[in-house]
C-alpha cells in the first residue's frame, strides 16, 4: 500500500504499518522515537542557546549605551585638551592609528578644509576604531565632524569614512 496526502488517515496509516514486515515495523518505530529527539537536540537546543546569547549581548549593549548617555553631558562640558604642540593633524592621526593597531586599516586620507582631515578605513575592528576616536578627542582635542560606518562583511569589522577637525 502506498501512502499519499490524499489517503492519509489514521486507519490508512495503521493498515500500511500492519502490511510492513516485523523488521520494517521496528525501523519505523525507532525512527518515530529518534526523529523528535534529533530535532530537539540538533536544532532547538542550539537555537535556544544562540537566542539566549544574543539577548545577553543586547542587554550588555543597552547597559553600555545607558552609561554612555549618562556621562555624555559631563564629557561634553569638560574643556577639550589642546592638540600636541606643533604637530599637524595628519602626524597625530597617523601616530595614534599605529599605536591603536589601525595602521593596516587606513586606506587613505586627504585634507578636509583648514584643520580638517578626511580618512578612509577598511576592515577595521569596530571596537578599536571607536576607542581610537575617543582617545583622539580626549588626548588631542580632535573632534569627529562626521563618520559613515558600514559593515565589512566579517563580524566586528567595518569600513569607515571619518572627517576629523582640530579644536
Amino acid at each position: 500500500m502506498k501512502l499519499s496526502a490524499d489517503n492519509l488517515s489514521l486507519e490508512t496509516i495503521a493498515q500500511w504499518f500492519a502490511a510492513l514486515s516485523e523488521r520494517e515495523q521496528r525501523i519505523v518505530q525507532v525512527a518515530a522515537v529518534l526523529a523528535p529527539v534529533l530535532l530537539i537536540v540538533g536544532v532547538l537546543l542550539p537555537l535556544d542557546r544562540s537566542v539566549a546569547h544574543a539577548h545577553e549581548r543586547l542587554l550588555k549593549k543597552r547597559n553600555d549605551l545607558a552609561w554612555m548617555q549618562g556621562v555624555a553631558p559631563e564629557l561634553s562640558a569638560s574643556p577639550q585638551p589642546p592638540s600636541a604642540a606643533g604637530e599637524s593633524l595628519l602626524v597625530i592621526v597617523d601616530r595614534s592609528a599605529r599605536e591603536a593597531g589601525l595602521a593596516g586599516s587606513l586606506a587613505g586620507s586627504e585634507p578636509a578644509g583648514p584643520g580638517g582631515l578626511s580618512l578612509r578605513l577598511q576592515k577595521a575592528p569596530f571596537d578599536t576604531l571607536i576607542a581610537w576616536l575617543a582617545r583622539l578627542a580626549q588626548q588631542n582635542g580632535i573632534r569627529v565632524d562626521s563618520a559613515t560606518i558600514d559593515s565589512a562583511g566579517a563580524p566586528g569589522l567595518v569600513n569607515a569614512a571619518v572627517v576629523l577637525h582640530t579644536g
